[in-house]
C-alpha cells in the first residue's frame, strides 16, 4: 500500500479540534493502532497454558513467546520514533499497523514453537513503527487545549485494549482456539490502515536530519536480547548463560559509549537535560516492570492454581477495563490542573496494594472475595498513573521531539516488562515445568508478587521524590496554548524552577 508523499517543508495544516468530525477519526485511528500492539501484549498471556499444552513447552518457551515480541519491540522502538519524525508519522504508522498484521497472521499459522517465537519476534518489529507514531500523530495533529482530553482517551481506551485483552484472549482460548488470539489482528488492521490515510495529516519533524544510528540500535537490541537470554536460562548455570550475561552488559556499556559520542545519536543525551523527563522515564522503568510481572503471572495463577477457565481467567480483569474506561480520561484532565507529582505518586501505591491483595488468591479461591478487590485497586492505580504519566513525557520536551520522547518512554517501559517476564520466575523460584504444578506455582507466585510490590513502590518513591509540574512555555506572553498541557501561564519570576532557559 503506497502512503502519499508530503514536502517535509509543507506543515501539516491547523490543529484540528478533538471534538470535530475528524479529531474523532484522528482519535479512532491512534487508538486501534496503539490498541494491536496493547492488546496483544495482555491478550497472549491468558493463552499460555494452552499454547505450552499443545506444543508440549516448557517455562522457557512461554516466557519466549512473550519476550520475543518484546524483545524486538524494546529494541527497535527508538527506530521507529525516528523515523516517524524523519519520514512522516501516518506513514510509518501505517507502515507498522501491516507489518503488525502480517506477523499475527504468522503468529496464527505457526506449526510449532520456534516459528511461533520467530513470528512474535517479527510483531513486535510492526510494534516497534506503530507505538511511537501513534501518541505522536495525536501530538502534531489535535490542537492544544484539546491534547490533554485527547491523551486521556486515547491511554484509557488503549488501556483498555490492554485490559480487555485476557477476557477477549479467554474467550477465544476457550472457544474457536489460542490462534485466533493472534488472527484477531487482522481485521483491525484492516479498518485503522484506511481511516489513517483518509483522515490523519502527515507530519513530521523539519529538524530531523543526519543517518541512523544502525550502530546504537544494534547494540541496544544486542544488550537486552543476552541480559533476557541470561535471566531465562540462568537456572542451567551453564557457561553460555554467563558468557552472555556478561556480553550483555559489555554491550550496555558500549551503546552509552557510542551513544555520547555520536554527532545523531539514537538517543540524544540532551533530552535527559529535562530533569522531568528524566524522572519520569524513572518512574517508567519501576511501575511497568511491576505491570508486566503482574499480568504475565496472575492469568496463569488463576488458572493453574485457582482452577478458572481461560474465560474465567480473562473475565476477573473486567474491573480494571470498567475503570480504565470511564476514568482514564478524567484522570488527564485532572494530572493538568494538580500537576503530575500526586497522580504519579498515588496511581503506584495503590497498585502496590493492589498487588498485595493478590497473595490471597490460592486454590479455590473466590471470585468476589479475593480476585476483586486486586482488581478494583490495581485498576484505580492504573488509572491515577498511565494518562498523567503520558501527558507529562510529552510535556517535557520540544513538541518537536515528540515521536523521540515518545519512543524513548516506550522503550523503558516494554523494556522494563521484558527483564520482568524473565527475571521474575528467577527470582521466585520458579521451575521449567512450575505451570503445571499448582502447588509449585502457588508458591513461587507469591514470592513473586513482593518482587512487584516493591517495584511499585519504588516507582512512587521516585515520582514523589523527583517530579514536579512540567514548564509550560508560551508562544506569546498572553498565549495559554501549550505544546502538551494547557495551564495559566506564569511570570518568570514564579516559575522558579520551572523557567524557561534563556
Amino acid at each position: 500500500m503506497t502512503v502519499p508523499a508530503e514536502s517535509p517543508d509543507t506543515p501539516p495544516g491547523p490543529a484540528v479540534p478533538l471534538a470535530s468530525a475528524r479529531g474523532r477519526w484522528i482519535l479512532l485511528t491512534t487508538v486501534l493502532g496503539s490498541t494491536m500492539a496493547m492488546l496483544d501484549g495482555t491478550v497472549v498471556n491468558v493463552a499460555l497454558p494452552r499454547i505450552g499444552e499443545d506444543l508440549d513447552a516448557d517455562m522457557a518457551v512461554l516466557q519466549w513467546t512473550v519476550n520475543a515480541y518484546l524483545l524486538t519491540l524494546a529494541g527497535l522502538i527508538l527506530v521507529g520514533g525516528s523515523l516517524s519524525d524523519r519520514f512522516g508519522r501516518r506513514r510509518i504508522f501505517t507502515l507498522g499497523v501491516v507489518w503488525f498484521a502480517v506477523g499475527s497472521l504468522l503468529c496464527g499459522i505457526a506449526p510449532n514453537a520456534g516459528v511461533l517465537i520467530a513470528a512474535r519476534a517479527l510483531q513486535g518489529i510492526g510494534g516497534a513503527l506503530l507505538a511511537p507514531g501513534s501518541l505522536a500523530l495525536i501530538q502534531a495533529s489535535i490542537r492544544a487545549e484539546d491534547r490533554g482530553r485527547a491523551i486521556g482517551l486515547w491511554s484509557g481506551f488503549g488501556g483498555v485494549g490492554a485490559a480487555v485483552g485476557p477476557f477477549l484472549g479467554g474467550w477465544l482460548v476457550d472457544g474457536p482456539g489460542w490462534r485466533w488470539v493472534f488472527l484477531l489482528n487482522v481485521p483491525l488492521a484492516a479498518v485503522c490502515v484506511p481511516v489513517a490515510l483518509r483522515y490523519v495529516p502527515e507530519s513530521r519533524d523539519p529538524q530531523a536530519r543526519g543517518r541512523f544510528d544502525v550502530v546504537g540500535a544494534a547494540l541496544g537490541a544486542g544488550a537486552l536480547g543476552l541480559v533476557t537470554y541470561a535471566l531465562i536460562e540462568a537456572r542451567s548455570g551453564s557457561a553460555a548463560v554467563i558468557v552472555a550475561a556478561l556480553l550483555g552488559v559489555l554491550l550496555g556499556a558500549a551503546f552509552v559509549y557510542v551513544e555520547r559520542r555520536r554527532a545523531d545519536p539514537m538517543v540524544p543525551p540532551d533530552i535527559f537535560a529535562s530533569r522531568l523527563f528524566t524522572s519520569v522515564n524513572l518512574v517508567t522503568l519501576c511501575v511497568y516492570a511491576a505491570i508486566g510481572g503482574f499480568f504475565f503471572l496472575v492469568v496463569l495463577q488463576l488458572q493453574v492454581v485457582s482452577g478458572y477457565s481461560a474465560l474465567a481467567a480473562g473475565a476477573a480483569m473486567l474491573p480494571t477495563t470498567l475503570l480504565m474506561l470511564l476514568l482514564s480520561a478524567r484522570s488527564g484532565e485532572l494530572g493538568e490542573r494538580i500537576g503530575p507529582r500526586v497522580p504519579l505518586t498515588v496511581g503506584p501505591v495503590l497498585c502496590a496494594v493492589g498487588t498485595l491483595l493478590m497473595l490471597r488468591v490460592g486454590p479455590a479461591a473466590s471470585y468476589v472475595r479475593d480476585v476483586l478487590p486486586a482488581m478494583v485497586v490495581m485498576g484505580m492505580g492504573l488509572v491515577a498513573l498511565v494518562a498523567p504519566l503520558t501527558s507529562t513525557v510529552l510535556a517535557s520536551v520540544d513538541p518537536g521531539r515528540a515521536g523521540l520522547a515518545s519512543g524513548i518512554n516506550n522503550a523503558a517501559a516494554r523494556a522494563a516488562g521484558l527483564l520482568a517476564v524473565a527475571a521474575l520466575p528467577l527470582l521466585s523460584g520458579m521451575g521449567p515445568d512450575a505451570y503445571r504444578s499448582a502447588a509449585q506455582f502457588d508458591a513461587a507466585f507469591g514470592r513473586a508478587m513482593l518482587w512487584c510490590t516493591g517495584a511499585f513502590l519504588a516507582g512512587a518513591a521516585v515520582a514523589w521524590a523527583t517530579v514536579r509540574s512540567p514548564a509550560s512555555p508560551a508562544c506569546h506572553p498572553q498565549c495559554h496554548t501549550y505544546c502538551a498541557v494547557s495551564a495559566p501561564p506564569l511570570e518568570p519570576r514564579e516559575r522558579g524552577d520551572r523557567a524557561a532557559p534563556d
